[in-house]
């Protein structure tokens, strides 16, 4: 249990003084498959750092259509709509691969927010990295294909998670790209005969990243370095904030009768 928790990056990239003042409030929850976390037009009550859980943010079209425009894990926080200005959420937001976070009282960050210099450049930073995953997604879906999409998506859950196994199914993945089920089941036979991932019964397992590299199409480096760009000061300051962490992961898991 000791790596259920994980660590979320942004947190950990807080200044000390912001650090020392948010801690105590964060809540460590469970976060499982398919929960949803807020509808189109919602009211945001809570923000959530995600640790081992991946969070999809959706777009749904008016005859029930939808497609995943940008993936929030272990890297950054759902909810960036609040500080932005939008009273709502524009689009929907579920959990597509379960696990755990850190969740925070909306109007505590907007405190902070209002009140800190370092935590808003940081945020915003953080904001424009997202902004760029989710216009490269959009480029991504209209003019490459299902391969390049697919190693492209399986690319960004793996640098998410913490193993090389991704539970996941070949029509979630469908349904997050946004195209047929039999497009993704053609594409995963081919890329595990060329041994690159083994599939069986929901599990995905990489064998050969380099593989996946190989074919992904160049949205998957486009966005990986804007966000190592704009938040690039975060692992030097992973440290100083990792007790803190451990702490209050050790107090959820003691409250709920497991060994952390």
């Amino acid at each position: 249990m000791a790596t259920l928790h994980g660590q979320n990056h942004l947190l950990a990239a807080l200044p000390p003084a912001e650090s020392a003042r948010l801690m105590p409030h964060l809540e460590l929850v469970a976060m499982p498959l398919g929960e949803v976390y807020y509808e189109s037009g919602g009211r945001l009550q809570h923000v959530c750092f995600p640790t081992t859980s991946i969070v999809s943010l959706h777009y749904v079209m008016e005859n029930g259509a939808s497609g995943e425009i940008a993936g929030i894990g272990n890297e950054g926080m759902l909810g960036i709509s609040l500080f932005l200005g939008g009273e709502t959420t524009p689009g929907r937001a579920f959990v597509r691969t379960a696990g755990y976070g850190y969740k925070l009282r909306a109007q505590l960050l907007m405190d902070e927010f209002n009140r800190s210099e370092p935590l808003r450049r940081l945020l915003l930073r953080y904001t424009q990295a997202l902004i760029t995953q989710t216009a490269q997604t959009a480029v991504c879906n209209r003019h490459h294909t299902v391969k390049q999409q697919f190693c492209r998506w399986l690319l960004q859950t793996l640098d998410r998670t913490p193993s090389n196994e991704l539970i996941l199914t070949q029509e979630l993945v469908a349904n997050m790209i946004g195209v047929r089920r039999e497009g993704i089941t053609e594409e995963a036979g081919k890329l595990q005969q060329a041994g690159f991932i083994h599939y069986h019964r929901g599990h995905i397992t990489v064998l050969d990243r380099s593989g996946l590299e190989y074919y992904a199409c160049e949205c998957y480096d486009v966005v990986k370095i804007e966000f190592d760009r704009l938040l690039k000061n975060s692992e030097h300051k992973q440290a100083t904030t990792k007790t803190m962490h451990q702490v209050r992961a050790s107090n959820y898991f003691q409250r709920d009768g497991c060994t952390p």
